[in-house]
């Protein structure tokens, strides 16, 4: 399969599916966007091993994102579907798509929920959640160790963490993070160090399969913290290239010139985060680009920022101030109360993020004090 073959299958693929939610997330209505944007995510999250969905998945969930069904009953129909078709028929060939369908409300039901910790116990049970059932040794660290043969290095593999060192260095990467001060680090800082951490607890691989899926999850429910909801199309359009990104993080082949580079995840962080547009097809990441040469140089791509009056304040604002920038750029009268509504932030936290972009000089007030409006400025204006 040719490279660019494999990347327009993707976003063919991708395409059909945003086609079926998008209209929710046009049409306003919080709780359905915000349904509809999990539910995306989710169901995208799947490619990253070759998994699609079901048509029935997709009309239940339709009617989960519309207030017709809870979460609870979403559970109940696909765990009665797959049951009733256990009973009428062989379904060997169907355990993947029962895969995709059962991973794909179980990854909805986490990102619905609020609770999060930045402790080895959550990744665990985040797996544990979503492969119940499916895998054996869901949420149990593996006891051996694994090598997998990547596309994206040409049949090479990525060095895991060996089997006897998995708990350990799983404690000592996501202790390291939990004690990390982001106090005073631009949104440019952040994106670089949260990279390096999440491609760190990636390579750590510590369960026989679903890792990434695993991995994914554990990162929008931390991305979270910083007051983004995580909500455009980056991991349903491109989940493959989050996988892909991950490996190039940590692959290394000296002899060849190929070094381990953070910049592709980097890129596809700017694009969920930032709302910067990208290069993400996966074409970019293979190691012999086109076929041709080794790719021997850090990846380069040409970012242009979408919402126009947020260019160029990613290295003068924090992420925090970043997503308070966002909410601001879509909607300059937002309250104080909604902006922590829809970070999930107090409303003490918001107020210093605002204090602070009022002292930098990116934003002022303008009008009256309860009908005014927020204005985004430069950086420079004070």
């Amino acid at each position: 399969m040719s490279l660019c073959h494999v990347d327009d299958f993707a976003y063919l693929c991708s395409a059909i599916m945003i086609t079926d939610f998008e209209e929710y997330i046009r049409q306003g209505e919080p709780s359905r966007a915000e349904r509809a944007q999990a539910w995306r995510t989710a169901i995208g999250l799947q490619d990253v091993d070759g998994l699609k969905p079901s048509a029935y998945l997709i009309d239940t969930a339709r009617e989960h994102i519309e207030g017709d069904i809870s979460l609870r009953e979403v559970r109940q129909r696909i765990e009665s579907y797959y049951e009733s078709r256990t009973a009428r028929e062989d379904t060997g060939s169907d355990e993947r798509t029962k895969e995709a369908d059962t991973v794909s409300y179980r990854i909805t039901e986490l990102l619905t929920e609020q609770a999060f910790s930045m402790t080895p116990a959550e990744l665990i049970r985040i797996h544990r959640y979503l492969f119940t059932g499916i895998y054996k040794f869901a949420g149990r660290i593996r006891d051996y160790n694994i090598t997998k043969k990547e596309w994206v290095l040409d049949g090479g593999t990525v060095i895991y963490a060996g089997a006897g060192l998995i708990t350990e260095t799983l404690e000592y990467d996501i202790s390291t993070e939990r004690n990390f001060s982001y106090e005073g680090l631009t949104a440019d800082e952040a994106v670089r160090h949260i990279a390096r951490f999440i491609s760190n607890l990636w390579q750590v691989h510590p369960f026989g399969e679903g890792n990434t899926r695993t991995t994914a999850v554990f990162l929008i429910k931390y991305l979270r913290s910083f007051g983004f909801n995580v909500g455009n199309d980056t991991f349903e359009r491109h989940s493959w290239f989050f996988r892909n990104a991950l490996v190039r993080a940590n692959y290394n082949d000296l002899k060849n010139g190929i070094t381990a580079t953070t910049e592709p995840l980097e890129r596809f962080l700017r694009h969920l985060l930032l709302n910067e547009e990208a290069d993400l097809r996966n074409r970019t990441l293979h190691i012999k680009a086109d076929g041709l040469t080794v790719r021997n140089e850090p990846l380069k791509h040409d970012l242009k920022v979408q919402n126009e009056p947020l260019n160029n304040l990613t290295g003068k604002a924090s992420l925090t101030e970043i997503a308070v920038l966002q909410l601001i750029a879509k909607n300059p009268s937002v309250k104080i109360e909604e902006m922590a509504a829809n970070t999930k932030k107090s409303r003490s936290t918001i107020k210093r993020a605002i204090d602070r972009l009022r002292e930098k000089g990116i934003i002022e007030r303008t009008g009256a004090k309860k009908n005014g409006s927020w204005k985004i400025l430069n950086g420079n204006e004070h």
